[in-house]
C-alpha cells in the first residue's frame, strides 16, 4: 500500500489536532440543545468516532449511507440512500458529518432530503473539502481542511474501498487511479 501514496498530505497528529479544535467549537455552538451527530457512511465513520469523542455534550448519534459512485472515481450524478436513518430527525438539532466535500453534489442532495424532514436545524461539518471541484454550492459549517484538487485516501476516504485504514491523509498516486474514471472527483 505504502507504494500507492504519492505524499502525505496531512499527518494523523494534525488530524487528531484538528479534530479536538472542532469538538470544542461544536460543544460550545450547540451547548444546552439536544444534538443528533449523523455521519455519512462509510467515509466519514472514523472522523465521526473520533469527533464525537471530543465533544463534551450530550448527544446522540446516527448514521446514513449514500452511492453515487461505486467503484470509480467520477460520480453517477445519481445519490441513492442505501442505508437510512434509524431515528425521526423532526424537532432535532441535526449536524450532518461528511468525511470530504468534493463537487457538493452528494452533499446538498442529503441536505435537501434532510431538510424535508424538518429538523430543528440543520448543519454541515466536513473533515477535508475541495472548493475548486465544487460544481454546487453547498453550506459548510464546520471545516478541517480545505485542499487543493488531489485524490486523498486515508482515515476513512477510500478508494475502491481500499486505503480506509490509513492514519494519515494521503495523496494517491494517479496511476492506481487513472482509467477508473475521467476525473477524481467525490461528493
Amino acid at each position: 500500500m505504502k507504494e500507492d501514496i504519492e505524499e502525505v498530505l496531512l499527518p494523523a497528529e494534525k488530524i487528531r489536532d484538528k479534530v479536538r479544535e472542532l469538538g470544542q467549537v461544536i460543544s460550545r455552538d450547540y451547548a444546552g440543545k439536544d444534538l443528533l451527530a449523523v455521519g455519512i457512511l462509510k467515509g466519514a465513520f472514523i472522523f465521526l468516532a473520533d469527533l464525537v469523542r471530543e465533544i463534551t455534550i450530550p448527544l446522540e448519534i446516527d448514521f446514513i449511507a449514500v452511492s453515487s459512485y461505486g467503484t470509480a472515481t467520477e460520480t453517477s450524478g445519481v445519490v441513492r440512500i442505501l442505508k437510512d436513518l434509524d431515528s425521526p430527525i423532526e424537532g432535532r438539532h441535526v449536524l450532518l458529518v461528511e468525511d470530504i466535500v468534493d463537487t457538493g453534489l452528494t452533499l446538498k442532495y442529503l441536505l435537501e432530503a434532510l431538510k424535508a424532514r424538518n429538523p430543528l436545524s440543520l448543519r454541515t461539518c466536513a473533515l477535508v473539502d475541495k472548493p475548486s471541484r465544487r460544481v454546487t454550492e453547498v453550506q459548510l459549517d464546520y471545516v478541517g481542511f480545505s485542499i487543493p484538487d488531489y485524490f486523498v485516501v486515508g482515515y476513512g476516504l477510500d478508494f475502491a474501498q481500499k486505503y480506509r485504514h490509513l492514519p494519515d491523509i494521503c495523496v494517491l498516486k494517479p496511476e492506481v487511479y487513472q482509467g477508473t474514471g475521467d476525473k477524481n472527483e467525490r461528493g
